[in-house]
């Protein structure tokens, strides 16, 4: 029995997990064990107040919340975002986790905050989020559907919005990840990423001290779009 912890990225909740934790469970016949993380802000968590929250407060709050459900030997397995968390629960409680799955996340050049390092340095400049000529709705349409029918998409769509991690998130520039390579980590990439080109996840693995990297054809919601072929992904990583 693996104990799996799922944390989300940007902009949404643990709700984002449901696909891939159905699909999960359905072909391991519920063998795991398994918890879907809300950042403060977002799912569950919708509504509190985090504006004096800290960077290192929401890291702390995501590790108690492993902590209070009991699991043990976690496998974090994080989308995005999420990338910018991981490395620092890992450091607040190294004890608590057997290995870390990045899903295409990002992983941060020292003295760059997030937005820099997305907008910027990957896109210099060239990204739907900042083209003022398009609506939020088609900004996310473009950065997280290019693989989702309308059928798809239009409802996922329908979801983004109210999940909001704290603004600390977004102004945090000291990223360690050294730390990283005492334990198993993996990266999947995701060849049709929209917002993460394939390139830039490869450098991401590196830096991450990925031991492996597997690789899934889809875009940036590979646990939406593609659910069954991560769940392979995530239990053939954890075959012991």
């Amino acid at each position: 029995m693996t104990d799996f912890v799922f944390l989300h990225g940007g902009g949404q909740g643990g709700w984002v997990w449901d696909e891939t934790i159905a699909a999960l469970n359905a072909q391991s016949g519920g063998a795991h064990r398994v918890l879907a993380l809300d950042g403060p802000g977002c799912g569950a968590k919708r509504g509190w107040d985090t504006a004096q929250m800290t960077f290192a407060e929401t890291n702390a709050e995501l590790v108690s919340d492993i902590v209070a459900s009991g699991l043990r030997d976690v496998v974090l397995v994080g989308h995005s975002q999420a990338g910018i968390h991981m490395p620092a629960m890992l450091a607040l409680q190294p004890e608590l986790f057997a290995k870390l799955i990045f899903v295409s996340c990002i992983a941060i050049d020292p003295g760059l905050t997030t937005i820099q390092m997305t907008g910027e340095r990957i896109h210099g400049g060239q990204h739907p989020f900042n083209d003022q000529n398009l609506t939020v709705r088609d900004r996310h349409r473009a950065m997280f559907c290019n693989d989702m029918t309308p059928d798809q998409a239009e409802p996922f769509l329908d979801k983004l919005g109210p999940d909001q991690w704290p603004r600390s998130c977004y102004a945090e520039t000291d990223w360690h990840f050294d730390h990283l390579a005492a334990i198993p980590t993996s990266y999947v990439l995701c060849l049709a990423d929209a917002i993460l080109p394939l390139e830039w996840q490869e450098r991401f693995a590196a830096r991450v001290h990925a031991n492996s990297t597997l690789r899934i054809d889809a875009g940036h919601q590979v646990m939406n779009t593609r659910p069954q072929a991560l769940a392979e992904v995530l239990l053939a990583e954890c075959v012991v």
